[in-house]
């Protein structure tokens, strides 16, 4: 039997759409917070039905809290997903139409790519050819820290990669657009941007580094998990959340 929605689902619900995503971690604290604050039953491991109880009352209104994977340290996260906007136009009460164009040239670009990074200087030169209103250099940057801020993009190191919260609320548009681009991980079946390939050319899957990382731990000769062949590439330590590596 589903669960009812009460005020804590409600103040969940209001956090989630003040934020737009949270880390499991966050969500985990969230829950409790919310049970707590409204004197309703709390049990740790009942989150996914505590948010299936907010879905519910959300569908009417084509939205839905979904969970999706951080491709840089496999951290689970949850976003709130505006379902019946599945491309670009969901931001256009954030962004002008020539901000949006260039966020799709840096899509294109990142998708494009074969590391699923774009370069600051690739996105400033695809910002010279907008079909809608130029850009100058400046507002170009400007224009990519808001997407940084507003958890549309990530960047380090002068490289921009699609954050968490764009590929899952974007993973309907992405799969449609470039389907003859986007793999998904062998492992996990998320769709790949950061990753490993297996360089077996009639092979060639894609794993993310997270789960390269659990899917080889301690095994003596790491091969690929679909054709066998030797994984030359190295591999990286799980990483922890911040949270359990200070215990």
């Amino acid at each position: 039997m589903a669960q009812q929605m009460g005020d804590g689902h409600r103040r969940f619900l209001q956090t989630m759409m003040a934020n737009g995503v949270v880390d499991e971690q966050g969500a985990r604290s969230l829950h409790q917070h919310c049970c707590e604050t409204h004197n309703t039953q709390y049990a740790r491991d009942k989150l996914d039905d505590f948010i299936a109880a907010i879905n519910s009352k959300l569908q009417p209104m084509f939205m839905q809290i979904r969970r999706g994977m951080s491709e840089d340290n496999g951290q689970q996260y949850y976003a709130l997903v505006n379902m019946a906007e599945t491309d670009v136009t969901r931001m256009s009460s954030d962004y002008a139409d020539n901000e949006l164009e260039l966020f799709r040239k840096t899509m294109d670009l990142i998708v494009g790519s074969e590391s699923g990074k774009a370069s600051s200087t690739d996105i400033l030169n695809s910002a010279d050819t907008l079909t809608t209103k130029k850009l100058k250099k400046s507002e170009t940057e400007h224009l990519l820290n808001r997407l940084v801020h507003g958890q549309w993009l990530s960047e380090k190191r002068g490289e921009y990669t699609l954050s968490t919260r764009c590929i899952i609320e974007m993973e309907p548009y992405i799969r449609t657009m470039y389907q003859d681009q986007v793999k998904v991980c062998q492992i996990c079946h998320n769709i790949a941007f950061q990753c490993q390939i297996c360089e077996n050319p009639v092979c060639g899957i894609k794993i993310h580094n997270p789960c390269v990382a659990r899917y080889f731990k301690g095994r003596s000769e790491p091969r690929c998990p679909a054709c066998d062949d030797f994984w030359p590439h190295e591999i990286p330590e799980i990483r922890r959340p911040k949270s359990q590596s200070r215990k």
